[in-house]
């Protein structure tokens, strides 16, 4: 991002990333606890700057992430209520999922155990090797590009996580644990204007997507 800050930090329509994701979970009926992973050295930050400017709805619990994205993930995993048993992990850069995004992949998750949003591919993919060079182009219309939140039943989720751990396995995403770890995951469709902002550009279109996401969304 070329930023001074953490780009969950950074200013959309006037209010943090970090927020528009946040009030997206907050706002939604399904959603019953939000646990936030953070890095320790903005722990502060956040608590006495973001939260302090977030009227939420929901119970909220902070919680220092690891040195990777899984072992933060694993981290607010192991902060889950007991009494909840399905969890959703999500980008802090992806202000944009719905409600009716959310909702689903619940339901989703509550039938297949473990499910990711994204959407099919618009363009053809092709896989390189080390070079460079072209080593195959899968089939298009199998190829759908991930996204998040996923979802999942929190022990099929939690046993990937260790499973991960005992072996080693440092993986892109939650569900590829699930998939090592011997589950099946199901696509549900979300929408192409769920994107998560990475580079500096990602701002402007985000700042347009803000304009025109009830037609989107």
């Amino acid at each position: 991002m070329k930023a001074a800050m953490n780009k969950q930090f950074l200013t959309l329509k006037g209010k943090p990333i970090i927020v528009h994701t946040l009030e997206a979970f907050d706002s939604c009926e399904g959603i019953d606890e939000i646990i936030i992973v953070t890095a320790p050295d903005e722990q502060d930050y956040f608590s006495q700057t973001i939260l302090e400017s977030f009227s939420s709805k929901k119970t909220i619990k902070l919680v220092a992430g690891g040195s990777e994205r899984q072992q933060s993930a694993y981290n607010g995993l192991k902060a889950v209520s007991p009494e909840n048993d399905i969890v959703l992990i999500h980008d802090g850069a992806r202000p944009f999922a719905s409600s009716q995004t959310i909702m689903d992949c619940i339901e989703q998750a509550k039938l297949y155990g473990a499910v990711s949003a994204g959407m099919p591919s618009k363009d053809t993919v092709k896989l390189v090797d080390e070079a460079g060079m072209v080593s195959s182009t899968p089939d298009r219309d199998k190829v759908w590009l991930t996204q998040t939140p996923q979802a999942f039943k929190r022990d099929i989720i939690i046993k990937a996580h260790e499973n991960a751990l005992e072996n080693g396995f440092l993986g892109t995403d939650d569900a590829m644990l699930a998939e090592l770890a011997g589950y099946k995951v199901k696509m549900v469709a979300a929408s192409y204007g769920n994107m998560k902002i990475t580079t500096p550009e990602d701002i402007a279109i985000a700042e347009v997507l803000m304009d025109i996401k009830e037609k989107l969304l």
